[in-house]
């Protein structure tokens, strides 16, 4: 009976103790991601990241997409570590000059800015990979999509990978089962696949990256069949054979800055812009059912995006003593 009560007693102890543990620790000694994880380090974190992306977005609403950006393409080359952020320095080569990142990815003076604020907040605490995990969430919710809790703890890498940027991330001229690949080897599968590729409901993508759907598509001088004509015609005017490479064109032309299932409406009616994302109504029937599914109910889309998006985001992050809190989320710390 004595042991059982000292048991008892060790147990309520420790349970009193946890906040002073949580509060004079940064580190994630627990190994796995969860939403309070800065509630006593950093109390106002999510608010903190809430209120810079709600004045960029404001400033300029193709910022919502951009920023959910980011976290794709930091996630799809060695998981969720912002990676991505850093500049080159020394012998590190930084995953902006990468083919699918090089004047494209933005958004990266948001990212700075919030966690400026946090640095003034809670020194050193708030990792730049649990930023653009907020961020992005943030993002879907100020263009109108869903919410979710974002599951936290994440720590920033001490390396970057130009060729895991070049190979791993989806590239807009890739089949459907080479995507479909990519996904796999981040232990995602097909419903992520379709869904999270709903994110194209709002931004931009550039002429170069669609251009051979208007006038080359298989290399026999023809368009691509599974584009509608009247559409492309529309295209051909602002994204010429040469020239013109980083001309925009919104990726869903019915509701460009509003987060909801017209892209999927759009690939019903062969008006998207990428090959990439019609492949998934032309190539598997599979896809075509989830896309069928999510252009007749926002609801169901938006559940699932949600559910997708978490399970991105814990894509092999950093936990425990691996990694570092970046003071600079450009540099790595010395």
């Amino acid at each position: 009976m004595a042991k059982i009560l000292l048991s008892f007693f060790i147990v309520i102890s420790l349970h009193a103790f946890a906040p002073i543990l949580c509060l004079s620790s940064k580190t994630n000694y627990y190994g796995y991601l969860y939403p309070q994880f800065y509630d006593w380090s950093c109390p106002n974190a999510k608010e903190i990241v809430k209120s810079v992306v709600a004045k960029a977005v404001a400033r300029e609403a193709r910022m919502a997409a951009s920023l959910l950006r980011l976290h794709f393409h930091d996630c799809f080359v060695k998981g969720c570590d912002a990676s991505l952020l850093l500049d080159s320095s020394g012998t590190l080569v930084s995953e902006k000059i990468s083919n699918p990142n090089r004047n494209s990815v933005r958004g990266f003076e948001v990212i700075d800015e919030i966690k400026s604020a946090l640095e003034q907040e809670c020194p050193q605490s708030v990792s730049c990979a649990d930023i653009l995990a907020l961020a992005a969430r943030d993002s879907t919710v100020l263009a109108g999509g869903p919410s979710w809790e974002v599951p936290l703890g994440r720590r920033d890498s001490r390396d970057a990978s130009l060729s895991g940027s070049n190979y791993n991330i989806p590239a807009p001229n890739n089949t459907f089962n080479t995507i479909l690949t990519k996904f796999k080897l981040k232990g995602l599968d097909l419903v992520d696949f379709v869904v999270l590729s709903g994110s194209h409901t709002i931004g931009n993508a550039r002429c170069t990256s669609f251009r051979q759907r208007l006038y080359n598509q298989s290399g026999n001088s023809l368009p691509d069949y599974t584009l509608d004509q009247s559409y492309a015609a529309q295209l051909r005017t602002m994204c010429p054979k040469s020239g013109g490479d980083q001309n925009l064109f919104f990726l869903d032309f019915v509701s460009p800055t509003k987060f909801d299932n017209n892209y999927f409406k759009n690939l019903l009616a062969s008006r998207s812009l990428l090959n990439s994302d019609q492949v998934l109504v032309t190539k598997n029937q599979a896809s075509l059912e989830l896309v069928k599914l999510y252009a007749e109910n926002n609801e169901i889309f938006f559940e699932q995006f949600a559910k997708s998006m978490v399970k991105m985001g814990n894509i092999s992050p950093l936990t425990g003593y691996r990694g570092e809190i970046r003071k600079n989320c450009r540099n790595m710390n010395f």
